[in-house]
């Protein structure tokens, strides 16, 4: 029943965007609030508890305002386009698996078996590739290829965060970016160079990192490498790189043609790219038991998502011109005006105190975008939103909470505090240092 509530959902929602009814808004509204509260009985109980305070929060607050049943409607509706972001994403990923790319990866991840330095240079490098389209699927992929290879749990945790976090900042596939650049009116044209940029930095600076580490604690594989890596498997390499370099460039050609919302292209590409390549019969076959896997276990796994994604943002939207949110504006802009970097390293700490305690990135993210002025702190609106997406990767990778380091512990065997300070806590460090010396030249 969820599952078509959501969908459902995501359908009226594309067409009230064109549309552009109001009663139309209000019946998509319902449906989320619907699906919320039916997520709750499946959700864990961290985030079913943490979902409905934040949306009981949320609620409360913007009652208190004045705004009452309007601004409840205007703080859910304005989540929803990251809602259907999350949901029919997802759908992209059917095409790649069918066309056989992925074990391609694994041949070439397997032939670096013996050399730890190429080994992290590949598995940061496909997650590069991997996660602006499948998300944190991309981490369990990747994982499962090297399942039986029992990596050292240290190259674990540095990995896959560090190849993860790089999509956080600039894929248009990812609600840290839309929600950023939509809050912002920032169009995606005139932001990917820069994020690319910084997610770059993120990947440089941690396989430089991963080498003066290894070169201190050696590691030894129990395996060696016998695999061969065809001429077959290149091209599917070469292949995969390309379709995301037409995903992206397809992505901002829609946007500089419509200027429509960016969120909207990407639901409007998850569904029409599938459809396409469904239209060749060879395709359908394989694609039928992809789809029904949708259905029955992507879309009933995000429980957790849809609590505290929606929640999270009714926070944000409330806590919009409230008292504590003015006199956190005034905070920063004081600081703004003695110092860039005094300011910048101020957002990144209570980014990173709210989110370490589980408070999701959307909602102290969200309540910063709305509540900033890029002019009174003397910087653009693009200098600012790097360095809000720079705070929200960062926090990712920190946070014990994050779903991305909850991941990785399970993966790497080790606990949540460990994955993000421990292993991965001076890339942290370095990252945010260089990434706001760049960004104060930008703003």
């Amino acid at each position: 029943m969820r599952t078509y509530l959501l969908l459902a959902m995501c359908a009226l929602f594309l067409i009230q965007y064109f549309v552009g009814a109001q009663w139309l808004q209000y019946f998509v509204v319902s449906l989320a609030l619907l699906a919320f509260i039916s997520s709750a009985g499946k959700a864990d109980r961290f985030p079913r508890l943490l979902g409905f305070l934040m949306m009981s929060t949320g609620m409360i607050i913007e009652w208190g305002k004045g705004t009452g049943f309007n601004g409840i409607n205007q703080g859910i509706y304005l989540i929803i386009p990251l809602i259907c972001l999350i949901t029919l994403a997802p759908l992209l990923s059917i095409p790649l698996k069918v066309s056989g790319f992925f074990q391609a990866i694994s041949q070439l991840l397997r032939k670096l078996l013996d050399h730890p330095k190429k080994l992290y240079a590949g598995i940061t490098g496909s997650l590069f590739f991997l996660s602006p389209i499948f998300n944190l699927a991309s981490v369990r992929m990747i994982s499962e290829f090297l399942e039986d290879l029992k990596l050292p749990s240290a190259m674990s945790a540095k990995s896959y965060l560090v190849g993860f976090t790089t999509a956080l900042l600039w894929s248009p596939y990812f609600a840290s970016v839309s929600l950023v650049l939509h809050y912002l009116n920032i169009p995606y044209s005139e932001y990917i160079l820069y994020g690319l940029g910084l997610s770059i930095l993120s990947l440089l600076i941690g396989n430089l990192l991963f080498a003066l580490w290894e070169k201190h604690h050696p590691l030894t594989m129990d395996k060696e490498s016998k695999e061969v890596l065809h001429e077959n498997h290149r091209k599917q390499l070469i292949q995969l790189s390309l379709i995301v370099v037409f995903l992206m460039g397809v992505c901002l050609l829609i946007e500089v043609l419509t200027h429509w919302s960016m969120v909207v292209i990407v639901c409007l590409l998850s569904i029409t790219i599938p459809l396409l390549y469904g239209l060749k019969r060879a395709n359908r076959k394989p694609m039928i038991p992809l789809f029904a896997a949708y259905r029955n276990r992507t879309l009933p796994l995000m429980n957790n998502e849809i609590m505290l994604f929606m929640s999270a943002g009714m926070l944000a939207y409330a806590l919009q011109g409230t008292k504590i949110a003015i006199a956190i504006g005034m905070f920063l802009t004081n600081l703004s005006n003695i110092s860039f970097f005094l300011f910048a390293f101020a957002v990144l700490a209570i980014v990173l105190c709210i989110t370490y305690v589980g408070i999701h990135q959307i909602a102290v993210i969200g309540a910063l975008s709305m509540q900033l002025n890029a002019a009174e702190l003397g910087m653009t609106n693009l200098g600012l939103a790097m360095l809000l997406l720079l705070a929200w990767a960062l926090s990712a990778s920190l946070s014990p909470f994050s779903g991305l380091n909850l991941m990785v512990s399970r993966i790497a065997g080790i606990s949540g505090v460990r994955v993000g300070l421990r292993a991965n806590g001076l890339h942290i460090a370095l990252f945010a240092v260089i990434g706001i010396t760049i960004i104060s030249f930008i703003a």
